[in-house]
């Protein structure tokens, strides 16, 4: 579980590398055009990255056994990489959103 955790972490931290400009699906730009929803899933991945990096912090300390310690290893490092899929949602919320990107304010 620890290397797959690891593998993931590093995935979703590679998957911030696409064009931020861009949207992927119909479901995506529904989501990043709408104000409200932008919000709600980019407090849900933030939240994510607390929760994930919480307990694997204290997982960590805590854990007097070694396969709990690398599995919480695994898991701060999921955080990691969803804090940079946490990036990569702002820049997407802000560059799609349409409340603040309308056509008067290109010139």
């Amino acid at each position: 579980m620890n290397n797959v955790m690891i593998i993931m972490g590093v995935g979703i931290s590679f998957s911030t590398l696409q064009d931020t400009t861009k949207t992927q699906n119909k479901m995506s730009r529904k989501i990043w055009e709408s104000p409200k929803k932008g919000k709600i899933v980019i407090f849900i991945l933030a939240f994510m990255v607390l929760l994930f990096i919480g307990i694997g912090l204290i997982g960590y300390f805590s854990a007097n056994n070694n396969r709990f310690k690398d599995l919480s290893i695994g898991i701060t490092i999921l955080g990691v990489g969803i804090i940079g899929f946490l990036k990569s949602a702002i820049e997407m919320f802000e560059n799609h959103r349409k409340d603040k990107n309308t056509t008067a304010n290109i010139i």
